[in-house]
């Protein structure tokens, strides 16, 4: 059986469901396989292929202590009636776009789950892969516990209210997310839920999470009283490989329309701050999918453009709330999957440059580790009128809205020449319009009422589009959360939700 262990060190292995029940390594480090790439899908054979089916045979060769059925199972579960279009994440053709070249660029929808995010994508597994994994105590409680800077939240919110076993607390930085981001994670229902702004950013939430999982008083504590705790954000690898299928399943949908041939490279552009997103395409890659390159897309917060341009990653610097919440992060954690895979799996390096990060925030990599990972990842950023110019420019050039995290990856497309070898782009959008219309109805020009749900309604109006009717209800819904805390004191907000459960 192949087997999963810390990016920065081999001392202890475990199963898959070992990996997505803890979360995170007993080191501070992330879940990873040496066997990944050796088992491939047939890239040939996609055309034929549902979701469910590229699903199960993908998540099969990932998750290789799951048995059949199980993957089966957790994929009817989660797919079967969560996702209002029945190719799950559809592929959107922009009309005209491409045609000076001959590379045709299209949209991949991955918000058309019940949190109209891409990260519903994952957060509808994870729970059911989680209820899949074994303990040596039956009567053991898992608490979910997670820094969202925007989606992950309420996505994880919905696919753990009420699960059996399982609570879940969710930390987001408090007005730094959007207004309806924020009425979607604070109205949550479910006796298991707990949530909380935070005095900081996101960065600040995310690294207090960390140090939550590594302390051992702590987790005794709560191992007295029969609960773990384990982490919904992307540092779990059973958040991670769910997102790799929806790669395969653009180039399914590519196929079927004839854009592509089997073989045909394909150009993901991914906007990305955590590098979750685009380290899973990374994985499709691994796995055999003809990719040309992974394009990065980053907002203000450029940290990771710096990093792939430079080689030097560092943090400190300017923190900038944008239009792009989701992407407002400065500690890309996912960075380090990709870190290891790159040096082939140099835990000693990785080892030594997180801890660098974690004393002086920076740390600098060789320029041969460089021209690797180069050759793999290009990158962009967009600033916040390029974002708006993009919004802009998409519905008048093509008449299509696009949310401003989208928008940074459809600037960073048209700075950027198709890589060589592409017959296909594809932009990778990440939530509905309907989550910010108060930035997308002022980037087209529209008149923006003080009320985030009446700036859906001018946008709807002037799009001919609808907002998802479960952002839409939020306008009446009534909010059950309403703690706020300093950094400080969320080990303490965890151990009282844990009195939950």
């Amino acid at each position: 059986m192949s087997l999963y262990h810390s990016t920065r060190s081999r001392a202890l292995a475990c199963s898959s469901k070992d990996a997505i029940r803890t979360g995170i390594a007993p080191d501070g480090g992330l879940f990873v396989c040496d066997a990944l790439g050796g088992e491939k899908p047939d890239v040939s054979a996609l055309a034929s292929k549902d979701y469910a089916a590229i699903a199960r045979e993908v998540l099969g060769m990932l998750l290789p202590d799951y048995t059949p059925d199980e993957i089966a199972a957790c994929v009817d579960e989660a797919y079967a009636n969560s996702f209002a279009s029945p190719e799950v994440t559809p592929l959107v053709a922009l009309e005209g776009a491409g045609e000076a070249d001959g590379v045709g660029t299209y949209v991949l929808e991955l918000f058309h789950g019940p949190t109209s995010a891409f990260k519903d994508v994952a957060l509808q597994m994870l729970p059911r892969l989680m209820a899949r994994t074994s303990s040596d105590s039956a009567d053991e409680s898992i608490m979910i516990v997670t820094a969202t800077s925007g989606d992950t939240g309420k996505a994880a919110l919905a696919g753990f209210a009420d699960a059996p076993g399982c609570g879940i607390t969710v930390f987001y930085p408090e007005g730094k997310v959007s207004h309806v981001q924020q009425l979607q994670m604070t109205t949550q229902a479910g006796k298991n839920v707990s949530v909380c702004g935070v005095r900081g950013n996101f960065d600040d939430a995310q690294s207090a999470v960390k140090r939550i999982f590594a302390d051992q008083e702590l987790a005794c504590r709560l191992r007295k009283r029969g609960v773990a705790l384990s982490s919904a954000n992307s540092i779990n690898v059973g958040r991670l490989v769910p997102q790799v299928v929806y790669y395969f399943a653009a180039y399914a949908q590519l196929l079927r329309a004839g854009a592509v041939k089997p073989g045909d490279e394909v150009e993901f552009c991914v906007p990305t701050g955590n590098f979750g997103d685009v380290l899973a395409g990374y994985y499709a890659k691994l796995l055999g999918l003809p990719v040309a390159r992974l394009l990065v897309a980053s907002d203000k917060n450029n940290v990771l453009y710096d990093f792939l341009t430079t080689g030097v990653y560092d943090r400190n610097r300017p923190f900038f709330t944008t239009t792009s919440p989701s992407m407002d992060i400065l500690i890309s954690s996912n960075l380090e999957r990709m870190l290891y895979f790159l040096s082939d799996g140099d835990c000693d390096l990785v080892a030594r440059l997180m801890g660098e990060l974690a004393e002086s925030g920076r740390y600098e990599i060789s320029p041969d580790l460089l021209a690797g990972i180069q050759e793999v990842f290009g990158c962009g950023w967009a600033d916040e009128k390029q974002v708006a110019e993009a919004i802009a420019a998409c519905w008048q050039d093509h008449g299509y809205v696009m949310d401003p995290h989208t928008a940074c990856g459809y600037h960073v497309l048209g700075q950027t020449p198709a890589a060589a070898g592409a017959r296909a782009r594809v932009l990778l959008s990440t939530a509905s319009p309907y989550k910010f219309p108060r930035a997308v109805a002022e980037a087209l020009g529209l008149r923006t009422p003080k009320d985030d749900f009446a700036c859906m309604d001018v946008l709807a109006q002037a799009t001919g589009t609808q907002p998802p009717a479960q952002l839409s209800c939020l306008a009446d819904a009534p909010i059950l959360h309403d703690s706020v805390v300093d950094i400080d004191r969320m080990e303490a907000f965890v151990e009282r939700a844990a009195k939950k459960l």
